[in-house]
C-alpha cells in the first residue's frame, strides 16, 4: 500500500521518510506517511510533515496534510514546498484532491495553503464528537487542493 518516497525533493528541500502508520479503524484514522523536512543545501532538519491517505470526516476537519516548520526556518516556504511534493505522493494513491485544515486564526498556515494553490472551502465548526473539539478546538479553516 505504501509507495516509494525517494523522489520527494526540489531545489531547496528534501522530504525524508521518518515512518509510516497503518490505519487505525477504531479511531477512524487512515494510513499515513510521516516525513522530516531537510534543507537541501546543508541537510539540516527544518521541520516535519505528514500525508494521510484517504477521505473521512477526520481528514476533512484535520486535513490530509499536516506540517510544522521550526521557527528558525520559517519564511522560506518550506511548508508550502513540502505540500507541493506531497501532492505528487497523493496522486500515486489516486487521490483526486486533498484537504489541509488549520486553525481559523492561523494566518501563516492560511498563507501556506494559498502559496500551494489551495481554494478555501470555508471555516467550519467542529462537530462535538471530533477529537480536536474534545481537546478544545472549535473551528477549522479548510482548504481543498485539486491534484
Amino acid at each position: 500500500m505504501f509507495q516509494d518516497t525517494s523522489n520527494l525533493f526540489d531545489s531547496e528541500i528534501i522530504l525524508k521518510l521518518h515512518r509510516t502508520a497503518d490505519a487505525i479503524p477504531q479511531r477512524n484514522w487512515v494510513p499515513a506517511y510521516h516525513f522530516k523536512i531537510y534543507r537541501k543545501s546543508d541537510d539540516v532538519e527544518g521541520g516535519f510533515c505528514d500525508l494521510r491517505i484517504g477521505h473521512t470526516e477526520g481528514t476533512f476537519y484535520g486535513g490530509n496534510i499536516g506540517y510544522t516548520v521550526y521557527e528558525a526556518y520559517r519564511g522560506h516556504h518550506f511548508a508550502g514546498k513540502a505540500c507541493l511534493l506531497l501532492f505528487t505522493l497523493a496522486k500515486k494513491h489516486d487521490m483526486g484532491y486533498v484537504y489541509i485544515a488549520c486553525d481559523h486564526d492561523n494566518f501563516a498556515s492560511r498563507k501556506t495553503c494559498e502559496f500551494a494553490g489551495g481554494e478555501l472551502e470555508g471555516i467550519f465548526d467542529l462537530p462535538p464528537h471530533n477529537e480536536m473539539y474534545l481537546e478544545g478546538d472549535k473551528r477549522k479553516c479548510v482548504f481543498r487542493f485539486i491534484l
